[in-house]
């Protein structure tokens, strides 16, 4: 049960050369599926018909002649908040359970079209929101480095198949770090585009301002291109932008001398792991011998980013989440014959909805009532506009921003279960890039002496993801972290 190759660029072209069939492929990694996912749960479900159709539709094309698309046999898994047509899309909640997609995201669309292999949709935290897939409303992912530690999320079943090699690439959503944080617990490549660059359309909504649906891969080349395939403007995501999307993946090949590295000073205070530390400042030094002029630089507004996130991503999970009702789709509560429809709307979202969602609709409702909305939501967006502003100040003076992705390794499953700040802190250095929409990547910078994953984050001005995979390629190339693979 071993792949051919494991990046997306070698076994893409070993698929459209003829030297490997898509369905030989596709079948190798639903046989990983099924030996490795009883002990992983990265899977809330398995396309298998569907995926052997596919790949077996892609042979007979390309032996007529017919030719390969960018994507072509490349295996991939979709995470369950990402709409595929005819499947479930639970986004790990109670609440969906039922759902069956009667539309396709635009993301899902373009991967088809590109000749991507689909295997099915990956565990997640309960509608995105949490840092561990431990709140998923089905099971917790494994780590699988580790399989006593979580993998992080929201976009952690994604990553968990990446990682295991269960697939090739994936596709996450990233709110507020749901796949720049997984990538460093897994030792994967996580690439969070601009916000607008990639279609929304067919994504169950989190935070609307926030979220954005972006890539993990085993290599940086194999991100971008999966980038490539799935970026553009979409009539039907009135918040994409009209911005031609660039060769990234030929980025992924260019020099990075005399390209200005910041070092985000605040991003290694206390918290930060000693082990992520060091792993960080040889990345750094790393970058430096790779040619690139590195420079310390402050982020004053770091210390807010936490509770400003927060509050907003609160406030628009409470208003996006009014629609599931049970009414109009989803799960509904069985409620007496004689209930009122608000007490069967109430009794369907009591039941369908987990402690940590329940939590944030509670918060998010409360900083939108008319007592505390200036004092928290109206507060919160200026101190969003003054972390856009300072990002955006750095970036006038430096190329792209460096920090750990996390400030530790991966969490044991149940460490943070009686702690929401714990697991909300876990994003800090992920939330500052978010607010600001901001392009960036998470990819792997070594392994702590427990054998656990690092990451290492590079940030960019808006709609530069090709300065920031030129950068991390040339740091990937030269560190030899390319396609960590966990022992078994």
């Amino acid at each position: 049960m071993t792949l051919p190759a494991t990046t997306v660029e070698a076994l893409q072209l070993l698929v459209a050369e003829g030297r490997v069939f898509a369905r030989d492929v596709a079948t190798t990694c639903l046989d990983r599926i099924e030996a490795r996912d009883p002990e992983l749960r990265a899977f809330l479900s398995v396309t298998r018909d569907d995926a052997l159709d596919a790949a077996a539709s892609l042979d007979a094309a390309r032996s007529r002649g017919e030719p390969s698309g960018k994507l072509a046999g490349v295996p991939m898994a979709i995470k369950d908040g990402l709409c595929m047509r005819g499947a479930p899309t639970t986004a790990g909640s109670r609440i969906l359970e039922r759902y069956v997609a009667p539309y396709e995201a635009t993301v899902v669309t373009r991967l088809r079209e590109a000749g991507a292999i689909l295997l099915g949709k990956t565990n997640m935290d309960e509608l995105g929101m949490g840092s561990t897939t431990e709140h998923s409303a089905y099971f917790p992912s494994k780590n699988p480095w580790d399989t006593g530690r979580t993998p992080g999320g929201s976009s952690g079943g994604s990553a968990v198949a990446v990682a295991a090699r269960m697939a090739v690439a994936a596709l996450g959503s990233d709110t507020g770090g749901s796949i720049r944080q997984p990538a460093a617990y897994t030792g994967t490549v996580g690439l969070k585009p601009t916000y607008g660059r990639v279609s929304r359309y067919g994504l169950v909504a989190f935070a609307s301002s926030l979220d954005q649906v972006g890539t993990f891969a085993t290599d940086v080349a194999g991100a971008a291109r999966v980038l490539e395939v799935i970026a553009g403007h979409d009539p039907n995501d009135g918040t994409t932008a009209r911005v031609e999307v660039p060769p990234l993946e030929a980025a992924c090949g260019g020099s990075v001398r005399g390209l200005r590295v910041g070092v985000i000073e605040e991003t290694l205070g206390a918290g930060l792991d000693p082990d992520v530390r060091a792993s960080f400042e040889g990345a750094v030094e790393a970058l430096g011998k790779l040619g690139c002029e590195v420079r310390r630089v402050r982020l004053a507004a770091l210390k807010h980013a936490v509770a400003t996130y927060y509050v907003l991503c609160t406030a628009e999970a409470s208003s996006n989440l009014a629609r599931l009702d049970g009414v109009r789709f989803g799960s509904r509560a069985k409620a007496g014959t004689r209930a009122s429809l608000a007490e069967m709307i109430g009794q369907t979202r009591d039941e369908g909805f987990g402690d940590e969602v329940k939590r944030r609709i509670l918060l998010g409702t409360f900083v939108l009532s008319a007592d505390a909305f200036d004092a928290y939501y109206v507060k919160a967006q200026r101190v969003r506009r003054v972390v856009r502003d300072e990002l955006a100040a750095l970036l006038s003076e430096v190329d792209v921003l460096a920090s750990p992705t996390a400030p530790t390794v991966a969490p044991r499953l149940g460490a943070n279960a009686e702690d929401p700040l714990a697991m909300y802190l876990s994003d800090v250095l992920t939330l500052p890039a978010s607010l600001a929409g901001l392009p960036a990547i998470s990819l792997p910078s070594g392994l702590s002496p427990e054998g656990l994953p690092i990451g290492l984050q590079l940030v960019g001005r808006p709609f530069d993801e090709a300065t920031v995979l030129r950068v991390a390629a040339a740091y990937e190339a030269m560190a030899e972290v390319r396609a960590m693979e966990p022992p078994r």
